[in-house]
């Protein structure tokens, strides 16, 4: 399991080695008081205390929590030593101790509790197929889904490494990754996920090899890389494309030697890893234009495993399934779920007939923001704002014929008339107001900075 992003409260490397496994983004602060400021600007899917951190300081953060409305996943790293604190727990599920950090399969089981990712599994089988792992969702019945599963399956079985995963962005390239590594793996082995082009070459480097200490300026402890770290799991090299080109080269030693050496270190460290590629750009077009090394992506493209765009004939059935599946499941409108039962059949037909420049990612964006506008029990046109910058408005002309034109009507105006509201109809008690929006108190304070939205003054009451 792997969040977007994790904030971690105190000093100790392994615990921020441990929370590394579990995060696309880890994000720490030293102290309890350096918290307040990166909860509200990041808005982590789960807060880690580790074991360095005063007991009485975390019961104290975690019931400014309770007050504050903020029912925040919190995870804590050592025993609790705390009566106080071990009563909180057991009254408040939000909250969860693990002692033993270094325990991963332990650390996983707690964060899948706290996310119900466990104890509410999404396990209907209309949306998958036979051959789909079950602990990933891979949502599709099409012919193309099932040679892209067909192919996951036979390189997972096989000893084919690096693995290399290609497709359109927002076409569902980290799930066909998770779904090789547990064929191959099992669930208990590491799993982790780097995005190439979110960091820059000295970040890359440091990241997938590690450095040892005062290897370069701020380099002020060892680190240990996440070819490391992994072991004899899964590292995901995502957007490859984006790699810089001596990183390359580097890249390129390890597929062919197995070992490698920390930034600034002299001692092999062999890589027992499954590497996992992806890419939505054309590699061999990116080497022909001289950004990618043509050496590397021999090496790369062994068996590759496409993933067809939801535009492509191939695919095209999947539409209305995932589009069905992103309802039932969606948490935009916590208030909302079980109420909206599906979608009117002429919007349905404009899903089908959407050409999804942003595939999967922007269908459930779509359904996501339906869900959020949607007043009835089924999704309508009206509601579908499949370009988000546009709308559409009904002009009734003479004849009482209706005609589409594009107004100046965009997805920000509604969502800022939309939060306006909530606030106004909880009396601007913004914990209220982002309840009814489904949002968290965070969110809101940004949408009201951003909208600039300011309460509307009170009326002086006469003094009796």
């Amino acid at each position: 399991m792997t969040l977007e992003k994790i904030l971690i409260v105190g000093r100790q490397p392994t615990t921020q080695q441990i929370a590394r496994l579990f995060a696309k983004t880890l994000y720490a602060a030293d102290e309890v008081d350096d918290l307040w400021e990166l909860l509200e600007s990041v808005e982590p899917n789960l807060l880690v205390f580790d074991a360095g951190i005063a007991r009485a300081d975390i019961l104290q953060t975690l019931q400014t929590l309770h007050q504050k409305g903020l029912c925040q996943p919190v995870l804590i790293f050592g025993p609790l030593n705390d009566p106080d604190l071990e009563s909180f727990l057991s009254e408040y599920k939000w909250a969860q101790c693990v002692e033993n950090a270094e325990n991963t399969d332990q650390v996983g089981r707690a964060v899948s509790r706290l996310l119900q990712t466990e104890e509410e599994p999404f396990a209907d089988s209309r949306f998958f197929m036979e051959d789909c792992p079950s602990s990933v969702s891979i949502v599709g019945k099409s012919k193309a889904m099932m040679q892209t599963l067909r192919m996951v399956r036979l390189v997972a079985q096989s000893n084919c490494n690096p693995v290399l995963i290609v497709g359109e962005t927002g076409t569902g390239k980290e799930l066909a990754a998770r779904a090789v590594h547990i064929l191959r793996n099992g669930a208990r082995q590491k799993f982790v996920a780097i995005n190439c082009a979110a960091l820059t070459a000295n970040l890359l480097e440091s990241e997938l090899f590690g450095h040892t200490k005062g290897s370069f300026t701020s380099a002020d402890r060892e680190k240990t890389g996440l070819l490391e770290l992994a072991d004899g799991g899964t590292v995901f090299l995502d957007e490859i494309s984006e790699m810089p080109l001596d990183l390359q080269a580097k890249l390129l030693r390890v597929l062919q030697e197995r070992r490698f050496r920390k930034v600034g270190g002299l001692e092999e460290i062999e890589c027992k890893a499954t590497l996992i590629a992806s890419s939505n750009r054309n590699l061999l077009q990116e080497v022909e234009n001289g950004r990618f090394r043509r050496d590397l992506y021999y090496r790369l493209c062994v068996c590759p495993i496409p993933l067809a765009p939801l535009r492509a004939e191939s695919r095209k059935e999947d539409i209305l399934l995932l589009a069905e599946y992103f309802i039932q499941t969606s948490t935009i409108c916590p208030e909302k779920k079980g109420k909206i039962k599906g979608l009117t059949s002429m919007a349905a037909e404009m899903l089908t007939r959407y050409h999804w420049p942003g595939n999967v990612r922007e269908l459930k964006n779509v359904i996501e923001r339906a869900i959020l506008l949607e007043a009835g029990d089924r999704i309508g046109t009206t509601n579908l704002l499949l370009n988000p910058a546009l709308a559409f408005e009904m002009d009734q002309a003479e004849d009482n014929a209706n005609s589409l034109r594009i107004k100046d009507f965009s997805l920000e105006k509604a969502e800022k008339e939309l939060v306006k509201k909530a606030l106004d109809e909880a009396g601007w008690q913004k914990s209220r107001a982002a309840s009814l929006l489904g949002i968290t108190r965070a969110t809101l304070y940004a949408k009201v900075k951003q909208y600039n939205l300011q309460e509307p003054e009170k009326k002086p009451q006469p003094v009796l």
